[in-house]
């Protein structure tokens, strides 16, 4: 029952070139740091990565982009990312641009155990062509698949040696899915405790979704955009 790990880097053992990963995050907000610093100094490429966002150029999944660990992203939000711009532009970067709330289900879909759904997001556009049409009350939806991957990489803000998790404010974002819908989920937290320590009934991930755990540290908290209203 002990899933505590030493470190970022023995947490991603066995992730190695070709693999598909969920990285949880929105944004900048609830990423996961220390495992995607892990990823750089793994040094696998090819990776498939499934994530809300491409992070900016010099953070978040934006230092796999720079390292060109990356093949592929599947994403629903991207545009603070120079490189990414620069290397989908060039054809150096596959990308499969997805609905948000399309792409947060499928991969809540895919730790259920749902194979597919059907969604009016995406029907008409670029984003439906290719895919199963069907008539639901009149309106007409597309099919779209589930999502899994190899591993998962998630940030939570507490977690316990079973692998219970919880997320603070805003890092709930895609997290909790993704941690359901890796084969190996890793999760990093900024406080590690015993169990017991954490109410049940707050708990957002259960342990069983979750492999390896470890206590992450140095947390930058970067904001990508900051806005200040003028004084006066």
């Amino acid at each position: 029952m002990n899933k505590v790990v030493a470190s970022a880097d023995k947490a991603l053992e066995g992730l190695k070139d070709d693999m598909t990963l969920m990285v949880g995050g929105f944004g900048l907000c609830g990423i996961p740091e220390n495992a995607i610093a892990a990823l750089v100094r793994n040094g696998a490429t090819r990776l498939t990565c499934i994530s809300n966002n491409a992070g900016v150029d010099d953070f978040g999944l934006g230092l796999l982009l720079k390292t060109r660990q990356i093949k592929k992203m599947i994403s629903s939000y991207v545009g603070e990312n120079a490189e990414f711009e620069r290397q989908m532009l060039n054809g150096e970067l596959e990308v499969d641009l997805i609905p948000q709330g399309s792409l947060a289900e499928r991969c809540r879909a895919g730790g259920a155990g749902i194979p597919a759904f059907f969604t009016p997001a995406g029907y008409g556009t670029e984003v439906g062509e290719g895919k199963e049409v069907r008539e639901f009350n009149g309106k007409p939806h597309i099919l779209e698949h589930a999502l899994r991957a190899d591993f998962a990489l998630v940030k939570a803000w507490k977690g316990d040696r079973f692998g219970n998790l919880v997320y603070k404010r805003t890092a709930r974002n895609f997290n909790p899915m993704m941690a359901m819908a890796g084969r190996i989920t890793v999760a990093e937290v900024e406080h590690l405790v015993e169990p017991g320590e954490l109410d049940p009934d707050e708990i957002h991930t259960p342990g069983i979704f979750v492999q390896r755990i470890f206590q992450g540290s140095n947390y930058e908290r970067r904001i990508e955009q900051r806005t200040v209203r003028k004084r006066g």
